[in-house]
């Protein structure tokens, strides 16, 4: 055979083969993604936009938020009970609208409803658990601190979360020490009312977070920090719940009593985590419950509610 044809050949069988190693080792393209379908609280929280924004504290250049649902007809003069939410999501995850139905709820209700923005603890962000109580702390002080401005009474601030925000919503009162460098923290940072939402109450091996938080585990254990005067407390919770598991809220209103300390547990019989997140049924149970026992403390006036 001729040199040329044989080249050519030769070339062509080397072109073919680097075509179909090439298709074999080109990775498969990637199906749409699927659009995780929203739960009851998402549903509501998609609908709802904070009538403003404020900026609360700034770490390096980052800013942190409070995005702030104003009731119809408040004046900066007033001086509203306020409540104050922070999302779940394991310290790591989900952002401050996961909690605009219930900042929308009780502002329709008459208070200032605040859903707070924190730092999460991500790879290579190098936030810990510890930054996230800051935070929460940093918030609760600064609306107390600018209640004027704000419209709100400082002595009337309530504090609420679910799962890792319950957590932190109870940091607020509990974790003396743990404060942003440079805070003044002689404005207090403790909320008059706790309203927790299957919260982390417990970050022994026993409960959740144990892993993540590390040695110091115990200085962020809500239920290893009760002590007396510590604000009246209620615990929404399911009994079948086991990331952050029901004995840890049973042992923590335990705990809270015997310290001379207000605390009710609301248990939902096989209930699992975020199940009021879930269930319209559940979660409409457990804002009726909260208006009852913040009628009870004065801060709120018992009305229609206003689901």
């Amino acid at each position: 055979m001729p040199a040329k044809p044989v080249l050519f050949a030769l070339l062509a069988g080397l072109c073919a083969a680097a075509v179909l190693a090439a298709a074999e080792t080109k990775p498969a393209k990637a199906p749409p993604a699927k659009t995780e379908a929203l739960d009851y609280a998402g549903q509501l929280a998609a609908k709802l936009e904070p009538t403003r924004v404020v900026v609360y504290k700034k770490v390096g250049d980052r800013q942190l938020h409070l995005n702030i649902f104003e009731p119809e007809g408040l004046r900066p003069s007033d001086r509203r009970a306020c409540f104050l939410t922070i999302h779940g999501g394991g310290w790591t995850g989900l952002e401050p609208r996961r909690q605009y139905p219930f900042a929308a709820h009780f502002a329709r209700l008459g208070l200032v409803g605040i859903s707070v923005e924190y730092r999460l603890v991500t790879p290579g962000s190098g936030t810990t658990v510890f930054d996230c109580v800051k935070d929460a702390r940093s918030a609760v002080r600064y609306v107390r601190a600018h209640a004027a401005q704000l419209g709100i009474d400082p002595q009337k601030i309530i504090a609420n979360g679910g799962s890792a925000g319950g957590h932190l919503a109870a940091g607020t009162a509990l974790f003396d020490g743990v404060d942003e460098a440079g805070e003044d923290t002689k404005v207090s940072s403790t909320p008059c009312a706790m309203v927790l939402f299957f919260p982390v109450i417990d970050t022994s091996q026993a409960g959740y977070g144990n892993a993540k938080i590390g040695a110091r585990w115990q200085e962020l254990s809500p239920l290893h920090r009760v002590r007396p005067g510590l604000p009246p407390t209620i615990v929404f919770h399911g009994t079948g719940d086991t990331v952050t598991p029901f004995p840890g809220a049973e042992a923590f209103r335990e705990a809270m009593l015997k310290a001379g300390n207000r605390c009710e547990l609301a248990p939902c019989e096989g209930g699992t985590h975020g199940y009021l997140m879930r269930d319209r049924a559940q979660c409409e149970e457990a804002l009726r419950r909260t208006e009852a026992f913040l009628a009870s403390l004065g801060l709120l006036e018992k009305k229609d509610s206003a689901l």
